[in-house]
């Protein structure tokens, strides 16, 4: 499976410019167990909220950046090799275009991803 930059781009954007954005208000109303949504751009980039329980699939972005931010919970970032990347709240890492990885989450968590607006994901079987 595979999104485009296009899909992407057609994301609607929750908070325009000069509007005061509840962070912890958008995480506690999410009820399903993954949400990914787009709050806010900044110039080509765009700020996501994403809410999970479980294990996203191992994928990659060909031309973006991702950083993640953890607000509550916790976040592995599993990577090839066996390498995994645990953040606890306000820890961040950031994972570079190209990198294969698979986010898991260890109960329920909350993050804050900043990435290029209409970055491409791809899907991939394992690393």
């Amino acid at each position: 499976m595979q999104f485009t930059a296009e899909s992407y781009s057609n994301e609607p954007v929750r908070y325009p410019a000069l509007h005061a954005m509840d962070l912890f208000a958008e995480g506690a109303a999410v009820t399903e167990r993954y949400r990914n949504m787009v709050l806010n751009r900044v110039n080509d980039s765009c700020l996501r909220l994403a809410v999970f329980d479980e294990t996203y699939r191992w994928h990659f972005h060909p031309t973006s950046d991702e950083l993640f931010l953890v607000v509550d919970g916790c976040l592995a970032i599993e990577l090839p090799g066996g390498r995994e990347l645990r953040l606890k709240p306000w820890q961040a890492v950031t994972i570079p275009a190209m990198t294969h990885h698979r986010t898991r989450a260890i109960g329920r968590t909350v993050n804050l991803c900043f990435e290029k607006r209409g970055a491409e994901t791809v899907f991939i079987d394992s690393p």
